[in-house]
């Protein structure tokens, strides 16, 4: 079957389901998402093999599981990149995806970076297509609130021993649907840590591209904040540690207060090394043409947070959407009280201190307070035979408190944001931003 032929059999079978109500006809509650894995109808799959090019794709059904090589590029080089993006059912029964094109885009950027081959746009969208079909009925309705995330990837799935691009590749997209990332939305602003001694991407490094080796090493700081009460890791450029780059899952946002005429500013920073948000672009865009506001994307200091130069912050992305952010609190050096751990105490569960105990800092600034956080300082290591003797720096808290509580601008945003993605803003169609204009 030729692929045009497959795309044709594929839309016939999936014309008739159309999700109707909370629940879909899998019995599955569209009221009761989250943010999890949902096996649904199908996947798409493509494979790419040299010499051969792109096959025809085909939908796996009833299958979550893959078959892949034990020497992949992708399991020993982290050959791999992924996007996301979300469906939405739409009021008028159809169902579009949000900007997938600059997804399609992004991920080439992705695949030019790690030398893998990137599907076309007209491939990505096909994809797509295909899939949205074949798994309509797993798209929430608009009362739900929710949506369709899709998530598009590639990796090398050719066998190599040697650090060298892959013979072959496997591109492929599935969709689950979901609720909010962060539980109670704008009701419930996070709290952000800038963490001591760690940075997310290194200048000239690969940080503006969505690979999927930049994501682990996040992973366990992110979980030991998150177990300190933290919602999310703030990161600063890795050179000076003086600029704000992006939250680990999203983009950084800020708006001004509102001037005379009630207008804000919508601020954010510039660096190649940050990932470029479809979402904030969206915002951005939306906040400029909707209500008129100025739009910065700059350099943005940190000392510009502290001194409250921002009445609202936000962490935006397709996962987390808008999410509020309260309070950010950085980790920062008392500058050379150290703490001496051995590996015999470590064994013991006792810490021997060469100096003095941990040094206490209490202050106010406006907003800023500063309070011992000696104990959650950073680790060092050096090695010395077959011992381990690991320096950790001693810190206090910084904390930085947003002054507009009730986020009414974000939520002014949040609410036109979703309006068009629902197609419940006056003249949605305009932007152009959801595809296919005719829906599916």
């Amino acid at each position: 079957m030729t692929r045009t032929e497959s795309i044709k059999s594929e839309a016939a079978g999936a014309a008739a389901a159309k999700p109707s109500s909370t629940v879909n006809e899998h019995g599955f509650d569209f009221s009761s998402m989250g943010f999890s894995w949902v096996a649904t109808n199908s996947f798409i799959k493509y494979v790419w093999k040299e010499g051969n090019g792109w096959d025809a794709g085909e939908l796996v059904r009833g299958k979550d599981h893959l078959d892949i090589h034990v020497s992949a590029t992708a399991l020993h080089y982290g050959q791999a990149a992924f996007e996301g993006m979300k469906a939405f059912q739409m009021r008028d029964g159809k169902i579009r995806l949000f900007r997938p094109q600059m997804n399609a885009k992004r991920l080439r950027q992705s695949c030019e970076v790690s030398s893998m081959v990137a599907p076309s746009e007209e491939l990505f969208l096909e994809a797509l297509s295909r899939l949205i079909r074949d798994n309509r009925e797993w798209v929430p309705p608009p009362e739900s609130g929710g949506s369709a995330y899709v998530r598009p990837f590639i990796f090398g799935s050719g066998a190599s021993l040697g650090l060298v691009p892959a013979t072959e590749y496997t591109f492929i997209a599935f969709l689950c649907p979901v609720g909010d990332f962060y539980k109670g939305g704008m009701g419930s602003p996070a709290t952000a840590l800038i963490k001591h001694q760690f940075d997310r991407a290194a200048p000239y490094g690969t940080g503006h591209v969505k690979l999927g080796g930049n994501y682990p090493a996040p992973m366990g700081p992110t979980n030991d904040a998150k177990k300190r009460g933290y919602t999310v890791l703030l990161f600063l450029d890795a050179a000076e540690h003086r600029f704000v780059e992006e939250f680990a899952t999203s983009n950084f946002a800020a708006l001004t207060s509102p001037d005379s005429e009630g207008k804000r500013t919508y601020v954010t920073p510039k660096s190649q090394s940050i990932l470029p948000s479809v979402t904030n672009r969206s915002l951005m865009e939306l906040a400029h043409k909707h209500f008129g506001w100025n739009v910065e994307r700059r350099v943005v200091e940190w000392d510009e947070v502290k001194r409250g130069c921002f009445d609202e912050v936000a962490a935006c992305g397709t996962a987390v959407v808008i999410t509020p952010v309260g309070e950010i609190h950085r980790e920062v050096s008392t500058g050379g009280k150290r703490r001496r751990i051995t590996v015999s105490s470590i064994a013991n569960g006792i810490g021997n201190a060469d100096n003095d105990e941990g040094k206490m800092a209490k202050t106010c600034n406006n907003d800023i307070e500063v309070t011992d956080s000696s104990s959650s300082g950073n680790a060092q290591s050096a090695f010395y035979g077959d011992g381990v003797e690991e320096y950790e720096d001693e810190t206090v808290l910084e904390v930085t408190k947003l002054r507009g509580s009730d986020f009414e601008g974000f939520r002014a945003l949040l609410q036109a944001y979703r309006e068009l993605q629902n197609g419940g803003l006056e003249n949605w169609q305009e932007y152009g931003w959801m595809w296919p204009a005719e829906g599916f």
